[in-house]
């Protein structure tokens, strides 16, 4: 995989897959190994509030308290990313995949929904 930059920081990249096995290795480390289905849609509105919350803190009209924790919308975005790895990696989904599905339904569904940016002038 190549290089990327992040907010001025040189990122090795990595794939979907990458990422799968990397949880997964995480993971089945542990005698306990992945949570239940449940459990893991559970964990997924948690992380999305705490996402919601950052973002009403940034954006919102709903500031941070003094006291109140400090995060940030790209913590709390790769929260969400490791449940849902950890959701797809214990149903046995394969993310790659599952990915370019759901591309295919938004370019034949969606082609046109969209006004397009002229290509001709960038």
């Amino acid at each position: 995989m190549g290089e990327s930059r992040i907010a001025g920081m040189k990122l090795q990249e990595k794939s979907l897959a990458e990422l799968q096995r990397e949880v997964d290795a995480y993971i089945t480390q542990f005698k306990e190994g992945y949570f239940s289905p449940l459990a893991l849609l559970a964990r997924i509105v948690e992380e999305v509030g705490e996402l919601s919350r950052e973002i009403n803190h940034q954006y919102g009209e709903k500031p941070k308290k003094p006291d109140e924790e400090e995060n940030s919308i790209e913590m709390e975005l790769g929260d969400v990313l490791f449940i849902v790895l950890c959701f797809a990696n214990s149903l046995g989904i394969d993310l790659t995949e599952a990915h370019d599905r759901v591309m295919h339904k938004f370019n034949t569904r969606d082609a046109n929904r969209w006004t397009k940016k002229d290509t001709d002038n960038p």
